[in-house]
């Protein structure tokens, strides 16, 4: 497996970061900082579940989008803020994606996957890794780049 496909959903996010500009986000919505620190923590499961992988181990992915937002303003103050966030997903999309790129056959190893994007979709069943890393680059980082751009007044 190669991380093309990703590496180009990331470049389109960050670009979107870059942008700035960003104002507060509407009530029950992530703010910009969250919306990083939301897929820098993300990242950090994905790598986890591609070295267990790598590793020869099993895995179980959640991405648990609204459930820690305690955690993700945490992460922000730890890191200073969006600008420091930023640099964090830099590092762990990079690595990432390096380990996807060493992927090979293990990519098609079925993984315990749960993850909700709104209603748009919904998956709690085992899927191989390259599908679900498929569907971070198609849905789940579009979708956030989306949420980054609607933030800017």
């Amino acid at each position: 497996m190669e991380s093309g496909g990703l590496r180009r959903a990331y470049g389109a996010l960050f670009g979107e970061v870059d942008a700035g500009g960003f104002g507060p986000a509407p009530e029950g919505q992530l703010s910009a900082e969250q919306i990083v620190a939301h897929l820098v923590a993300n990242d950090e499961l994905m790598i986890q579940a591609t070295e267990a992988l790598l590793a020869g181990s099993t895995f179980a992915y959640y991405d648990l989008d609204d459930i820690h937002r305690p955690q993700l303003d945490a992460l922000a103050a730890e890191q200073g803020g969006l600008r420091g966030l930023t640099a964090l997903l830099h590092e762990t999309s990079e690595r990432l994606c390096g380990l996807v790129d060493r992927l090979g056959l293990a990519a098609e190893t079925s993984v315990e996957t749960h993850l909700r994007e709104g209603f748009d979709l919904i998956v709690d069943e085992p899927l191989p890794w390259s599908r679900t890393l498929d569907l971070h680059a198609r849905v789940h980082l579009p979708k956030h780049q989306a949420q980054l751009h609607l933030l800017r007044p």
